[in-house]
């Protein structure tokens, strides 16, 4: 069996999204040929910390884990936010909103000296420990998962000094996306040269959604495009107790995962209070669940003069408490985040939901989101500026609830090929692929 290094900043104990996607591919390569080996980092700043997680890791997966300088305390001092107060949800506020002078000053200083990201402080360890683990485990491949996209540049590195294959693995694209700062002229260029020569000098890059593809090939057009292979999110039955049937005293809407900035909840709210006005839904029998975590912004709409009453906000939990809070309800809230080019976005939570088989009412433009929905018969799709629209479709499933229907029918076939395993196993086939040719 060849063995795989795997470089990732989030991993368990990390919790929250971003570290699904690689704990899954670790998880399931075995069974088709690899053996992974991961590279990680040890007292990391994580938005999330999920210790339950780490009993997912195989007992036979080698886990390397290294020094990280993390600039976050400094940031939360300097802006005078509170020790251990979540920073990336509180850096990206939603359009117009005002920002202290100290607020606007760390993220100069983030934007032109911590380029690609606030991990390369994590560059320097890595290298040094990834040269000593491929020796020792006679890596045949390398594998890199992003953001942050310092992994990226550590993997490519290690490539340059080893001559190992590489996969560059993307959950978001790089320059210009949503979460990443706005730099002027020279921090720009440096990132834009780190981000072209990772597209150039991988041998593969495999990406969560095709709007990275897009991003990637409108960037560079010099580039073949044909080495970027879409490999989807997804979900893992393993995660999905079999629990009886329940039946709650009142019509249960849930969020899971982060909001901030433009991801918000402010127009679902609106179209909530909709339908309460038109008197065809009492507040006394709704129950709007939010579970992750929330900027402060979001905190603000969430405290709904009028909803508050419905409204439980249960901050971050454990992935197995997550998804019960899946499981046990009636409905799901799905939120693209609302810019320009949003049609594009497949927020990974999107599979999670898919593969809990309750109904999601999804706040989302014509695109990945609402194609994948539809696809797999899993709910109903409205744009976040149609308050009538997301009424009505608030109403539909509180009706159909309420006279004891089912909800929706999902489509079986089209959801299981969203499954981890069958993800992770296409993503094993691009590593026998790359590496056909090395003993």
């Amino acid at each position: 069996m060849k063995s795989v290094l795997v470089v990732a900043y989030y991993f368990p104990p990390s919790g929250g999204p971003g570290v699904q996607r690689v704990l899954k591919f670790v998880k399931y390569m075995r069974e088709f040929g690899w053996q992974p080996v991961v590279l990680t980092v040890e007292s990391a700043d994580y938005p999330a910390r999920d210790e339950s997680l780490l009993k997912e890791i195989p007992d036979d997966v080698p886990v390397y884990r290294t020094k990280i300088f993390e600039p976050y305390d400094w940031y939360r001092k300097f802006t005078g936010k509170k020790a251990g107060t979540p920073v990336d949800v509180n850096t990206i506020p939603s359009s117009g909103a005002r920002r202290s002078m100290a607020e606007r000053l760390a993220e100069f200083i983030r934007a032109t000296f911590f380029i690609p990201d606030a991990r390369i402080g994590w560059y320097r360890h890595a290298v040094k420990e990834g040269l000593r683990v491929i020796q020792k485990h006679d890596i045949s491949a390398l594998y890199s998962s992003s953001p942050p996209y310092t992994s990226a540049l550590i993997a490519r590195r290690l490539k340059r000094l080893t001559g190992l294959p590489w996969i560059a693995g993307f959950r978001d694209p790089w320059r210009g996306f949503l979460s990443t700062p706005k730099r002027w002229f020279i921090p720009d260029l440096v990132d834009r040269y780190f981000e072209r020569h990772t597209y150039l000098e991988c041998d593969r890059m495999e990406v969560a959604w095709t709007g990275i593809r897009k991003d990637f090939a409108a960037k560079y057009p010099g580039i073949p495009v044909e080495k970027v292979i879409h490999l989807p999110n997804g979900f893992d039955s393993d995660d999905y107790p079999d629990l009886p049937p329940l039946r709650n005293e009142r019509f249960t809407v849930t969020y899971t995962g982060s909001m901030y900035g433009k991801r918000n909840p402010k127009a679902f709210l609106e179209g909530v209070r909709t339908a309460i006005k038109s008197g065809k839904v009492s507040l006394d029998d709704i129950q709007l669940q939010f579970v992750g975590r929330f900027g402060d912004e979001v905190m603000q709409m969430l405290r709904d003069p009028v909803l508050a009453p419905a409204i439980s906000i249960l901050g971050y939990l454990p992935h197995s408490e997550s998804i019960q809070r899946l499981l046990t309800s009636d409905a799901l809230l799905m939120v693209v985040d609302d810019y320009p080019g949003n049609e594009e976005i497949v927020p990974g939570k999107v599979f999670e939901y898919i593969g809990s088989h309750k109904p999601i009412i999804a706040l989302a433009p014509e695109g990945a989101v609402s194609g994948i929905i539809r696809e797999t018969r899993s709910g109903i799709v409205c744009s976040s500026h149609d308050h009538t629209c997301i009424a009505s479709a608030f109403l539909t499933l509180f009706n159909r609830w309420k006279r004891g229907e089912r909800l929706v029918e999902p489509d079986e076939n089209a959801i299981r090929q969203y499954e981890r395993r069958e993800i992770t196993k296409r993503l094993s086939t691009i590593l026998d692929e790359i590496t056909q040719n090395t003993p």
